[in-house]
C-alpha cells in the first residue's frame, strides 16, 4: 500500500530477501509491555463479543531495514518500509491476504465503470471518485478529508521533490470535499486503480521539509497503530493507535487488539530462524528454502504454523546498460546483443530452481507468468541452456566489440539463495567459456548506491508484483526508456538518455508503454501487454528466473489472526487484527 509503482511492485529487498541499513544512532528504547490493556470504547450500539483480547506485544523479524520511513521518496519503496507501513498508513486500497483481491480501506467502495466511480468522458478524459468513510479519522482525531488527498496530489505532483509522478501528473482537475475527493485524468488508464495507496495528513505535514522530516519519524497514522520509536539498527517500535476507526466485522470489536508492535531488524536469515526458534519474535517472513521450510516446519508441533504459497516475488538476472557498470566491470559489453545472448545460453535456469528451490518451482517463461500467465507468450522460451551455443555467441560478442568482454555479477551477499546462485554461475560461465568474477554486496550497499546510482554490470534482485490488471501494466514502467531515476524505475537505464543501447525497440517500447497507460480496453491492453514483454525478451534486457514461494511462519499459540499474503500486501497486512492467544481467558 504504498504509491504506484511502489505498491505494484516493490524492489527485493522483497518478502524479508534482503536488506537496507543505515548508521546506528543512539535511541531511547521502550522495555515490552505484556500487560493487558482494556478495550477502548466503541462507538457500536450493540455490545460486541470480546472474542479476542486486547493488550499485549506482536514482534516481527526482518532481515531488511528501512533506508526511509517515508514511502514516496527514495528509498521508500522498499519492502520493509511496506511492511511496517501496513500498520500506520492509509490509503484508498489494500490487497485481501485471503482473497489476493483489492480491497477499500479508507473509502467506501474502490470506483470503477459499473458503479460509477470511474466515468470516461465524451472529450476522452476519464474522472474518478471516492467516497472516504465518515468514521475515518488521523491518530489526533482529525476526519480523513478530501483536503487530504487533494494535499497528497500537490505534494506528488511538487516539481522539487524526487517523487515519482507516473499517471498523477496525468491529472488535469480534481474537486475536494468533506469526505470526497474526485479528480479527472487526461486519459483512461488502469492504473487509476493504484492510485493514492498511502494519504498524508496535510494539517500536519503541511509546511514541513518533505524530503528530510519524515525519513526517522513518521506523520499521524491512520491506521491501527502509531508510530513511537526507531532505533537505528535494532527496531522500530509502534504503539496502539486509539483513534483508529477500523471494526473487526466478524466480532464487531474496535481495533487493534494489541498494545504494541515492534519491528525487529536482524540481518542474517539463520539469526532470524534461530531467534524464531527460541520464541523471541512471534512472526517472520524469511527468504524461502527449501532448508528454511523444512527447518520451520519441523516447529509446528510445538505450535508454529508455516504457510508456504506460491508468490508473485519473481527473480531475475539483469544487465545495466548505464555508464555506471564501467565503473564495475570496464570490460562490460552488455551494449552487445551478442553477449547478452551468450549470458542467457549460459545459464541453466532448471539447475537454479532445482539448488535452490530443490525443484518446488518451474523456471519462469516470462515474468508476465508471476501476474497473470494466461496472458504470458513464454518470450524467453526462444532461449535454452547451450553452453557450445553461448561460447559461440561470445566470440560473436568479443569480434564485434573489440573487447575482452567480460562478466561481473554483483547481487546481495546476505541472502542464501543469492549466494548459492553465485556459487552456480562460476560453473556455468566457465563451461560457456565466458570470463567470469563474483562481486556480492552487503544489501544496504547494493539496495542503496548500488541501484540508486546504477554501479553494477551483470546483476540479481526480485520484483514483487501486485494485483490486479493495473500491477501488471505498472511492471512496464520499470523499463520505460523515459522514466531513469530517481523520478522513473528504470533501474536498469535501457534507453535512458545516458544508455548504451538507444534503438527501435527502445522507441517503440515507449510507445507501448504510454499506449498501455492511456486504455481500459481489455483487448487493446492484452495485446499491449504482449508486445512490451516480446520486446523486453527479444533484447534480452533482463533474464526472468523463477517466481518464488512465499513463505511466513508464526507461533499460532501466541499470535492469533495471522494470514500470510504472498503478494505485496505483505504478512503484515491485517496487522491490526492480529492478537495475543496467551492472553486468551
Amino acid at each position: 500500500m504504498v504509491l504506484l509503482i511502489a505498491f505494484a511492485l516493490v524492489a527485493a529487498a522483497c518478502s524479508s530477501d534482503d536488506g537496507t541499513g543505515n548508521e546506528t544512532t543512539t535511541t531511547t528504547t521502550v522495555a515490552p509491555d505484556t500487560t493487558t490493556t482494556a478495550p477502548p470504547e466503541t462507538t457500536t450500539t450493540t455490545e460486541p463479543k470480546l472474542e479476542h483480547p486486547y493488550g499485549g506485544e506482536a514482534i516481527v523479524a526482518d532481515d531488511q531495514e528501512p533506508p526511509t520511513l517515508n514511502t514516496f521518496v527514495p528509498g521508500g519503496d522498499n519492502f520493509i518500509v511496506s511492511l511496517i507501513g501496513n500498520a500506520y498508513f492509509v490509503g484508498v486500497q489494500k490487497i485481501d491476504g485471503y482473497t489476493l483481491a483489492l480491497i477499500p480501506d479508507v473509502v467506501e467502495s474502490l470506483p470503477t465503470v459499473s458503479n460509477g466511480g470511474v466515468v470516461v468522458n465524451d472529450d476522452g478524459t476519464m474522472t474518478v471518485s471516492y467516497q472516504i468513510r465518515d468514521e475515518a479519522v488521523w491518530e489526533d482525531g482529525t476526519p480523513i478529508s478530501g483536503d487530504d488527498f487533494q494535499f497528497t496530489l500537490d505534494t506528488i505532483l511538487n516539481p522539487d521533490l524526487p517523487i515519482d509522478k507516473t499517471t498523477y501528473e496525468d491529472v488535469v482537475s480534481s474537486d475536494a470535499g468533506a469526505k470526497t475527493f474526485t479528480y479527472t485524468l487526461a486519459a483512461p488508464t488502469a492504473i487509476y486503480e493504484l492510485l493514492f495507496g498511502v494519504i498524508l495528513p496535510k494539517h500536519q505535514v503541511e509546511g514541513s521539509d518533505f524530503v528530510n522530516d519524515w525519513n526517522d519519524t513518521m506523520w499521524l497514522s491512520g491506521g491501527p497503530f502509531k508510530f513511537d520509536t526507531w532505533a537505528k539498527g535494532e527496531f522500530v517500535h509502534l504503539v496502539r493507535n486509539d483513534n483508529y476507526w477500523g471494526i473487526d466485522e466478524e466480532t464487531g470489536q474496535t481495533l487493534p487488539y494489541l498494545d504494541e508492535v515492534t519491528f525487529k531488524f536482524i540481518p542474517e536469515t539463520e539469526s532470524i530462524l534461530n531467534a524464531f526458534k527460541a520464541r523471541e519474535v512471534d512472526a517472520i517472513n524469511p527468504a524461502p528454502s527449501t532448508e528454511i521450510i523444512n527447518t520451520l516446519q519441523a516447529l509446528e508441533p510445538e505450535g508454529a504454523r508455516v504457510e508456504v504459497l506460491a508468490g508473485s516475488i519473481w527473480e531475475h538476472v539483469n544487465f545495466q546498460f548505464g555508464p555506471g557498470r564501467l565503473d564495475r566491470n570496464p570490460n562490460s559489453c552488455n551494449d552487445n546483443y551478442n553477449m547478452r545472448l551468450a549470458v542467457a545460453q549460459a545459464i541453466d535456469k532448471t539447475v537454479l530452481t532445482d539448488e535452490i528451490l530443490a525443484g518446488q518451482v518451474a523456471p519462469l517463461s516470462s515474468f508476465v507468468d508471476a501476474f497473470s500467465p494466461t496472458l504470458s507468450t513464454k518470450a524467453w522460451d526462444q532461449y535454452s541452456y547451450d553452453p557450445a551455443a553461448a561460447a559461440a555467441s561470445y566470440a560473436a560478442a568479443v569480434a564485434e566489440t573489440g573487447k575482452e568482454c567480460s562478466v561481473v555479477f554483483s547481487t546481495t551477499s546476505n541472502n542464501d539463495g543469492r549466494v548459492k546462485m553465485s556459487e552456480l554461475f562460476v560453473g556455468m560461465f566457465e563451461a560457456a567459456g565466458i570470463p567470469y568474477e563474483n562481486d556480492l554486496e552487503d544489501s544496504s550497499l547494493f539496495f542503496g548506491e548500488t541501484l540508486d546510482n546504477g554501479t553494477w554490470d551483470f546483476g540479481e534482485w526480485a520484483w514483487v508484483g501486485g494485483a490486479g490488471l493495473a500491477a501488471l501494466i505498472s511492471n512496464y514502467d520499470l523499463f520505460d526508456p523515459e522514466a531513469p531515476p530517481p523520478d522513473g524505475g528504470n533501474y536498469y537505464r535501457w534507453g535512458t538518455e545516458d544508455s548504451s543501447v538507444i534503438d527501435d525497440a527502445t522507441a517503440r517500447f515507449a510507445e507501448v508503454r504510454d499506449e498501455m497507460n492511456a486504455t481500459v480496453d481489455d483487448q487493446e491492453l492484452v495485446a499491449l501487454i504482449q508486445e512490451g514483454e516480446n520486446i523486453i525478451a527479444d533484447n534480452l534486457v533482463i533474464i526472468p528466473l523463477y517466481a518464488r514461494l512465499a513463505t511466513a511462519a508464526v507461533w499460532e499459540d501466541e499470535i492469533g489472526n495471522y494470514k500470510h499474503n504472498p503478494t505485496n500486501g505483505g504478512h503484515t497486512w491485517n496487522i491490526g487484527y492480529w492478537y495475543r492467544v496467551d492472553l486468551e481467558g
